[in-house]
């Protein structure tokens, strides 16, 4: 039991937000049925029956046919639901079984109705939940249009079923007024949450295409990076090697230069390039922690950063930006967070970067994962370290990198320059 609970959790912890919020809303669509099955369906019915036999054993076969149907609808509804959002065809089978129930549950209210088996007025509250069951599968299941005309079609046999057995005036309007109230109950707490769950999958398929196109627009710009720095250049060794292939042929020294020339264009090129990739390769650590803030808080993380980059030497600022790319991933991607602060220090020689936030499972907090291996591989090239681990429901992952030799000495220089002498008085003052 305790193994199928923790099962169970870690289920609950690796689903999406949007997954969670559907989880549950199937979870009240299946309770709801039930809970109107005891208020409306079994208990005033068993309480209201005649003793006499017959007036028995129609209240008793209403009673099972109500719950028939509750456990009929809890089979359905998720099939309905994905029918609604996109994901499965239209449930046939399900609603015919359904659909049937409630005929039979009709009938059998008819029928205690016309040898007065129950006290007068409380047939009502039955006939209100039989509509219950069937038309919440059908609102997620059909247009709303289509709802309608089912809905009118059904309160018409209603009406003329209980005008055949006698009801008239007061008591037949109750019975109309309690059907619509029922259908108008399965319709609201059904469609309003299925709208807002298909809302909210269109916003996070939207989210998703968005981060597509911005892949694609980057990739557009490495492209047009490229053209620029190579178009020109290409077109001129072209036109240079065309030239001094004529003079070569021609016998003419000046040939050689022309050579010599597209050489150097060559290497000017291979210099461009390589300044090109550089950028794209190399993370700016000022950059890459307002990016990450912008990304998180527009993700609905509150995100606190620490610390000033600036200053740092281009290698740890190339190192850490990969760091904050990847954690920021990691927070993004796992867990369910809520907070998250980055934090930039340098002391003794060293320059550290933490990152701390909630919401991850312990589980996948101790999993780590290739992206961290590649992080310690980068780390690697300059002598860092990285370390993650969880503690009280908080994830850490923190990055050390030394400070190079030069910036070390110009820091002790800093230091050593406004440090007192020893034995040197001290200065005071008045």
């Amino acid at each position: 039991m305790v193994g199928r609970m923790r099962a169970w959790q870690r289920g609950w912890h690796e689903r999406s937000k949007i997954e969670r919020v559907e989880l549950q809303s199937v979870a009240i669509w299946h309770a709801m049925p039930w809970l109107l099955y005891l208020s409306w369906g079994s208990l005033p019915l068993g309480l209201s029956l005649a003793p006499d036999l017959p007036a028995q054993v129609l209240g008793w076969a209403i009673i099972v046919t109500a719950a028939g149907q509750c456990v009929q609808v809890n089979r359905s509804v998720r099939r309905a639901l994905n029918h609604y959002l996109g994901r499965a065809p239209y449930p046939a089978r399900d609603l015919a079984v359904s659909r049937s129930l409630m005929v039979a549950m009709l009938g059998l209210a008819l029928a205690l109705q016309a040898v007065d088996g129950v006290e007068e007025g409380l047939i009502g509250f039955p006939v209100a939940f039989l509509v219950v069951p069937h038309f919440e599968a059908l609102a997620f299941a059909l247009p709303l249009r289509s709802f309608f005309v089912r809905f009118a079609l059904v309160e018409a046999v209603v009406v003329a079923g209980f005008t055949a057995v006698g009801v008239r005036d007061g008591r037949l309007l109750g019975i109309a007024v309690l059907v619509a109230f029922g259908a108008g109950v399965a319709l609201l707490s059904t469609r309003c949450g299925a709208w807002t769950l298909a809302v909210m999958w269109e916003a996070d398929r939207a989210r998703e295409v968005e981060s597509r196109l911005a892949v694609a627009e980057e990739r557009l710009r490495f492209g047009r990076d490229l053209h620029d720095v190579m178009g020109r250049n290409l077109a001129v060794i072209a036109l240079k090697s065309e030239l001094a292939a004529q003079l070569a042929r021609r016998g003419r020294p000046e040939a050689v230069d022309q050579m010599v020339e597209v050489q150097r264009i060559a290497q000017q090129s291979q210099r461009e390039i390589r300044d090109v990739v550089r950028g794209y390769r190399e993370a700016d650590l000022g950059v890459e922690l307002a990016g990450a803030q912008g990304v998180l808080e527009a993700a609905g993380i509150t995100c606190r950063v620490t610390g000033e980059p600036a200053g740092l030497p281009a290698a740890v600022q190339s190192a850490l930006g990969w760091v904050v790319r990847e954690g920021t991933t990691n927070v993004l991607r796992h867990g369910d967070a809520q907070h998250c602060s980055i934090t930039v220090s340098v002391m003794e020689g060293r320059t550290t970067l933490t990152i701390e936030n909630d919401g991850v499972p312990e589980a996948r907090a101790a999993a780590g994962g290739t992206g961290l291996a590649g992080l310690r591989e980068r780390l690697a090239a300059v002598d860092g370290t990285l370390e993650h681990a969880a503690d009280s429901g908080l994830f850490r992952l923190t990055a050390r990198v030394p400070m190079p030799d030069g910036t070390r000495r110009a820091e002790d220089a800093e230091h050593a320059e406004h440090a007192v002498p020893a034995g040197a008085p001290e200065a005071k003052v008045s």
